[in-house]
């Protein structure tokens, strides 16, 4: 599911999708009783920085005030913010560089990647319920990638100093499981 220009939706239309992001299922609830349905989905979505659209922008100027951007970016709520995995800042390109032939990598490479984790994840949770690493509760957490004693003093103080909540930090845990996979 892709939100274009998240910050333009309703508070309380995104508000309502936290549930089915963190228990991929939906529950409708009525006087006569309720009904469940499942709602495994990737959630993706856009935003500009700002109003103006140019917050860090190198080469324009932003219009707007800290104060101004502050309330832009205050649109998605932390509660929803902590139940997206990543979250990543996209610099405009130069368009010199855009034009470049420097060679990325390909979508097969990439592909191949994908696969090789799906089947490494596969072979991990053989014979459970769950089908890739961001289906993992807290307990199979725990069981599935047991982390150094350096690794959780790592995240101990990673999570106190950018007051990261638990769901965060397992969300960490779960995307850098799946890059290693990747690899």
């Amino acid at each position: 599911m892709f939100f274009d220009e998240i910050t333009e939706f309703p508070r309380e239309t995104l508000e309502v999708l936290r549930q089915p992001i963190e228990d991929k299922n939906i529950s409708i609830s009525r006087v006569s009783g309720s009904v469940n349905y499942p709602a495994n989905f990737m959630f993706v979505a856009s935003m500009n920085p700002c109003k103006c659209g140019y917050y860090k922008d190198p080469e324009r100027a932003c219009t707007c005030s800290i104060n101004e951007v502050k309330i832009y970016q205050n649109k998605i709520s932390g509660p929803l913010m902590d139940r997206i995995d990543m979250i990543l800042e996209i610099p405009r390109e130069n368009i010199d560089k855009l034009l470049d032939n420097v060679k990325s990598e390909s979508s097969q490479s990439i592909r191949e990647k994908i696969i090789k984790a799906r089947q490494i994840q596969k072979k991990r949770f053989a014979g459970t319920n769950i089908v890739s690493n961001s289906d993992m509760s807290s307990n199979d957490i725990e069981k599935y990638i047991p982390l150094s004693d350096e690794i959780k003093e790592f995240l101990t103080t990673a999570s106190e100093r950018l007051v990261l909540s638990p769901r965060v930090v397992h969300r960490i845990i779960k995307l850098a499981r799946t890059i290693a996979d990747m690899e």
